[in-house]
């Protein structure tokens, strides 16, 4: 009778820590939850109150403004901004642009990614530092001297390659194929050069497709910026027929009798229609944005 107490007087501490962790465990978990739902919370009420102010007939600046009267609401203002500044045509000219960035971005990303990441050749690391290097130097920095050689040398002034052409390579792009990269066991490519592969159908065959997840997000990051983009467009587009949506918001006239009564809701009501790609493009391929399985190209 001795013997069989025994454990069970023991194990009545045990259980009560194993519960009393339990419940900090718990308590911690909730208190994390809460914080990210308050910062997740405060982060779309820029978003909320951008689609609010948009569908404003009168704009209201109040506290009782962020939960708008359903006779306050109107899509008027996305008609007004369509008929005074040609909203069709200014997004037309942000998607050729970034579609241009886009593109040059990943191809040479992805040649110079690969050349540091699996080729041997002298130089390799100052070319690596060069890169890093321009991580390092704001892009104001460059400015000036990039509008005289775009504008005045090469005469690119009010043309889609002088707005794509300083955007062309991304340093960001180039570090992300780069590390996805040297990821990949040598052994793969190895075997593609034995079988009597050239470089080139290396990289395109067998590199880029096990670093898919850096291909998209290489996509989404370099996206947004030239998406976005103003003041290199502004500098570079007089003609407003070649100006991107941002530029075409920032020169819209709030004085147009159109928006008196709400001249900033014209404004924000642009500002969603440039913010609907961006979003849809993410809810789209965030699903993708995973580590590939890059140890699944071996055998064994």
């Amino acid at each position: 009778m001795a013997t069989n107490a025994t454990p069970a007087t023991a194990g009545t501490p045990r259980t009560t820590e194993e519960h009393s962790d339990r419940a900090g465990h718990g308590l911690l978990a909730a208190l994390r939850f809460a914080v990210l739902l308050v910062g997740a919370f405060l982060a779309l009420v820029p978003f909320y109150y951008m689609i609010v102010g948009a569908l404003q007939k009168e704009r209201d600046t109040s506290i009782l403004g962020l939960l708008p009267l359903p006779g306050n609401l109107t899509l008027d203002n996305f008609v007004g901004v369509n008929s005074s500044i040609d909203l069709l045509g200014s997004l037309l000219n942000s998607l050729i642009m970034t579609a241009g960035v886009v593109g040059c971005t990943l191809v040479l990303g992805l040649l110079v990614g690969y050349a540091l990441a699996v080729l041997s050749f002298r130089g390799q690391g100052l070319v690596f530092a060069l890169v890093l290097l321009v991580q390092a130097i704001p892009f104001q920095l460059l400015m000036v001297p990039l509008y005289v050689m775009v504008v005045r040398y090469f005469n690119l002034a009010d043309s889609y390659l002088g707005m794509i052409l300083p955007f062309a390579i991304n340093s960001v792009a180039v570090l992300i194929f780069r590390q996805y990269f040297l990821q990949i066991p040598r052994d793969v490519f190895d075997a593609a050069r034995i079988d009597g592969a050239s470089e080139l159908r290396i990289l395109v065959s067998v590199a880029v497709p096990l670093v898919r997840p850096a291909v998209l997000t290489a996509m989404l990051v370099t996206f947004i910026g030239p998406w976005n983009e103003f003041l290199w467009p502004f500098l570079v587009t007089k003609d407003a027929a070649m100006q991107p949506l941002a530029v075409s918001l920032a020169n819209f006239s709030q004085a147009n009798s159109t928006f008196q009564a709400n001249p900033m809701g014209a404004v924000l009501a642009g500002a969603c229609v440039l913010a609907i790609p961006a979003v849809v493009l993410f809810l789209l391929f965030q699903r993708h944005f995973k580590s590939a399985n890059l140890g699944s190209a071996l055998k064994g």
